[in-house]
């Protein structure tokens, strides 16, 4: 007993914590979650602000696109259709009423031609909605196939180098430095009036560069890797380690180019339709609409910017959200809190 109270009394009081041993003590008491890749990537797509507000854009275009006059065997909601004509009422002026009451209009009222009529009476709404939804396919087409084989070339050439990678990106260098409006509409000249499933898969074949250069560059700094080498050195071939150890890493920069390839793709068939290069008669698209009616700009201007809203809107929002899927996907942004 002697001893414990001789032994208590030298020892005197405890020290007090350094500052080291506090912030390790204040961590304890953290609510630390641990979370996978997906979640993460999840998480900060979802928290950014620009992102969701153009995926909740891009929703209600495509939604209202699809569901308004129907897509194939599916009817749509709106009565009218694109292609019957009629008599303009009222110079073809909307009906589209968005004015209060207590201000001396009719509340929010849509009326029989809300987006007005054409020059020979078929509903804009209806119109509209039908240019809407071919460069909805158009753009998608565009997107996929570009960044496919984009992925494809560039994947191919950052990983074997040699006379590959010379003779692949010097081909996408020569492409590159042709304008692509140009060699857009010389296909659009050759397959003219064949369908816009096969003006959206030319016109992908024909914009992957970029997209080829990125993943090339990207797959030049995965091919080094411990992970690469360890593959090689147990006998995986070049085309498994290519598919199933560095393109799943690249899924980041595909994904982001996917999005700005549909949203270059709008612009594009915009563009090429504007000039007569594009979606030919009897059909449409929103870029057909604007050069059918730039005349219209001065007597009857909604002609002419009730699809320069819906291509503003559509580019702008694919772009928001690549913007939010370029920032969820950096690695640099390894710290999520609750």
């Amino acid at each position: 007993m002697t001893d414990t109270k001789r032994t208590a009394q030298t020892a005197g009081p405890e020290p007090e914590p350094g500052p080291q041993q506090s912030a390790a003590d204040t961590a304890q008491g953290m609510n630390v979650v641990a979370r996978s890749q997906g979640q993460l990537v999840r998480r900060r797509f979802f928290r950014h602000k620009g992102a969701m507000l153009g995926l909740v854009l891009f929703i209600l275009v495509v939604g209202l696109a699809v569901t308004s006059i129907g897509a194939g065997p599916i009817p749509g909601w709106w009565d009218k259709d694109p292609t019957t004509t009629g008599t303009a009422l009222n110079g073809g002026r909307p009906t589209l009423s968005v004015i209060p009451e207590f201000l001396g209009g009719g509340g929010v009222h849509l009326g029989e031609h809300p987006f007005g009529q054409d020059n020979i009476g078929r509903d804009y709404f209806a119109l509209t909605m039908r240019g809407a939804q071919v460069s909805l396919v158009i753009a998608l087409l565009v997107g996929l196939i570009a960044t496919f084989v984009g992925t494809v070339i560039g994947a191919a050439a950052g990983y074997f180098r040699g006379w590959t990678e010379s003779s692949l990106m010097r081909s996408t260098d020569v492409l590159i430095a042709i304008p692509t409006l140009l060699i857009a509409g010389l296909i659009g000249t050759m397959i003219a009036g064949r369908g816009i499933v096969l003006f959206g898969v030319f016109l992908g074949l024909v914009t992957w560069m970029q997209t080829a250069r990125l993943v090339r560059g990207e797959v030049l700094s995965l091919r080094e890797k411990e992970f690469v080498e360890a593959a090689r050195s147990v006998g995986t071939s070049s085309k498994r380690i290519i598919f199933k150890h560095i393109l799943p890493n690249t899924i980041g920069i595909i994904i982001v180019s996917v999005t700005l390839a549909i949203a270059s793709a709008v612009l594009l068939e915009t563009g090429l339709s504007f000039v007569g290069l594009g979606v030919q008669p009897p059909d449409t698209s929103l870029g057909r609409l604007i050069s059918d009616y730039q005349t219209a700009l001065g007597t009857r201007p909604w002609l002419f910017y009730w699809p320069g809203a819906f291509i503003i809107l559509i580019a702008l929002s694919v772009n928001f959200i690549g913007d939010g899927l370029r920032d969820a996907f950096d690695p640099r942004q390894n710290r999520v809190r609750d």
